[in-house]
């Protein structure tokens, strides 16, 4: 082995290990990066957030665990203020649990007359739609249980985020209550309105669809008018023409799980005022006309509701079944009393997250009325459309942009060049066909195939390209009906203008200016729905429309005609 030795005297050596010195003190000497802790993280504006804490304060840590009985119910009775805060954490009761409540208030509600006589003082509250969360705020506004009267107007479930809750606390207050806390069924307490919006669906997420049944139970045996004080009818929708007196109401068979197409039980529900009912003109028009907006029942004039006052002794009617920008309004008033002849009330501030609206409750003393409006609670959580949960929601959107990866790295060839390729390949096939059957050499056989190999490649690229393609409509498809955040359509043409649903929730609040704008696009959704068979009409047709885009990614099918 031949030994090399370095004179370290030598200039060369003596320069190398002052860089060796100089490379040492620097590292030595290094400013190193500060350690960033995990738990924090600093988003593009600069401001800072702990992971190991909520982001949103305001909004509780979700209840995981099932209370046990000991814990709902004090004494043997139901501890509805326990029930009231655990699901304001969104807590979950067991599925026993929630079939005896309902169960036990459909007891209650069946011993009941249809037509329920309520004394003063009283608060009267309007539909709720399973806005949980503003219930409780008009709860922390009102007097205390126990002290007043209260009485609602149905309509308590659907198009919300939490009916099932909603319900649950409204019947355990019930049950602590049953001679000082009422409730009157809504059109949406029904087998039909509960199938098409979002009760059943909800049950069937939450707990099972035994729950349903039983909420659909305890729908058919509630009551469904009452008088406040003897001088208000207090009903879900209005009169009827064939309501003659009150004692008619009693002479109703409440006891179905879906209101008649017509008569008093439909109209009792469903109708509703006239539009001209605080104009002039009103004083000219029949006294009931069919109720348009409804597809059922009937509009009633002011002349009509005013010969019903004179002729029952009642002062008006309170009633709820329709959106109000103000939460209330306040009718036309009666020429002999000077007192509105109709209230309407709305107790689901922003209704549908979108309509901007207030909402109102009445305190009645038997002389004073006293409107308490509020607003959307702040504190309430954020929930995905369609009760979806995080992986439902993510994965159209994660699955179309790897869709858009493998199409960038697949799309190697121009069109031109795949056509191109199609046409070779049928002309190299009938030429290998017919050499192979002249006994062409094996080697002729080898280069014909090599070729046939390069040709079909480019042909399965473009198979795969196609197929690819067809998987990014679909996906696109789901995409998009993730982002749906309500089925509202635009009163012009039948549906919201492209892009609007694309960007959520904000996009659609923008869209929709003011609670007017709102209420004319949602019209729709306000009307009896269709029959079971011109659902599954419409399902057979928007099944056909999703395989024609996806198939043929046909330029005149849109993706948004297809998310109808």
């Amino acid at each position: 082995m031949v030994r090399i030795h370095i004179d370290p005297s030598a200039p060369e050596a003596e320069q190398n290990s002052e860089k060796i010195q100089r490379a040492i003190s620097k590292l030595r000497n290094r400013q190193l990066p500060p350690v960033t802790d995990p738990t924090v993280y600093v988003d593009d504006h600069g401001k800072k957030f702990v992971t190991t804490e909520r982001i949103v304060t305001v909004v509780e840590q979700p209840e995981s665990r099932i209370p046990p009985d000991e814990k709902l119910y004090n004494d043997g009775v139901l501890d509805f203020k326990f029930l009231r805060s655990h699901f304001l954490r969104q807590g979950r009761l067991s599925e026993a649990q929630v079939l005896a409540i309902l169960n036990s208030a459909a007891d209650v509600f069946s011993a009941e007359p249809s037509l329920l006589h309520v004394k003063c003082p009283a608060v009267v509250v309007g539909d709720i739609h399973g806005q949980y969360y503003d219930l409780d705020t008009m709860l922390n506004l009102c007097p205390d249980l126990g002290s007043t009267q209260y009485l609602f107007l149905g309509d308590y479930v659907d198009r919300g985020d939490c009916s099932v809750e909603v319900l649950l606390l409204l019947y355990a207050m019930k049950l602590n209550f049953p001679d000082s806390f009422w409730m009157i069924r809504g059109n949406h307490e029904s087998r039909r309105m509960t199938e098409y919006f979002t009760f059943k669906t909800e049950c069937r997420l939450k707990y099972s669809l035994d729950v349903y049944n039983a909420a659909l139970r305890s729908f058919k045996v509630m009551p469904i008018a009452a008088v406040l004080n003897d001088q208000f009818l207090c009903v879900h929708g209005g009169i009827s023409k064939k309501l003659r007196t009150l004692e008619d109401i009693n002479d109703v068979n409440r006891f179905r799980y879906d209101f008649p197409s017509s008569g008093l039980f439909c109209d009792l529900v469903w109708s509703d005022p006239s539009p001209e009912y605080d104009t002039s003109k009103g004083d000219r028009e029949p006294l009931f006309r069919p109720n348009t907006e409804r597809n059922c029942s009937y509009y009633y004039s002011f002349t009509a509701l005013n010969d019903f006052l004179n002729r029952n002794n009642l002062l008006g009617v309170i009633r709820g079944h329709q959106p109000q920008d103000s939460g209330y309004r306040l009718y036309r008033k009666s020429e002999t009393t000077q007192f509105p002849t109709l209230i309407t009330l709305f107790s689901a501030p922003n209704y549908c997250h979108t309509y901007r609206n207030k909402a109102a409750a009445l305190l009645y003393d038997g002389n004073t009325f006293n409107i308490k409006q509020f607003e959307a609670s702040e504190t309430a959580p954020y929930f995905l459309p369609d009760f979806m949960n995080v992986f439902e929601w993510s994965a159209p959107f994660v699955c179309e942009k790897v869709i858009d990866i493998m199409m960038c790295l697949l799309n190697v060839c121009t069109e031109d060049e795949l056509s191109e390729g199609t046409k070779v390949a049928r002309e190299v096939e009938e030429e290998e066909e017919a050499e192979v059957s002249s006994a062409a050499t094996p080697s002729a056989v080898n280069s014909l195939s090599l070729i046939h190999r390069k040709v079909l490649s480019k042909v399965n690229m473009k198979a795969k390209l196609a197929a690819i393609g067809r998987t990014a409509r679909m996906l696109n498809v789901l995409r998009e009906e993730a982002e749906k955040m309500e089925q509202l359509r635009d009163a012009k043409n039948g549906k919201l203008p492209r892009g609007v649903l694309m960007n959520g929730r904000d996009e659609l609040h923008d869209h929709l200016k003011s609670f007017s704008d709102a209420r004319a696009a949602d019209l729709s959704n306000e009307s009896l729905p269709p029959v079971q068979e011109e659902l599954d009409r419409q399902e057979e047709e928007k099944a056909m429309r999703y395989k024609q885009f996806i198939e043929e990614g046909s330029s005149d099918v849109e993706s948004d005609d297809v998310i109808l």
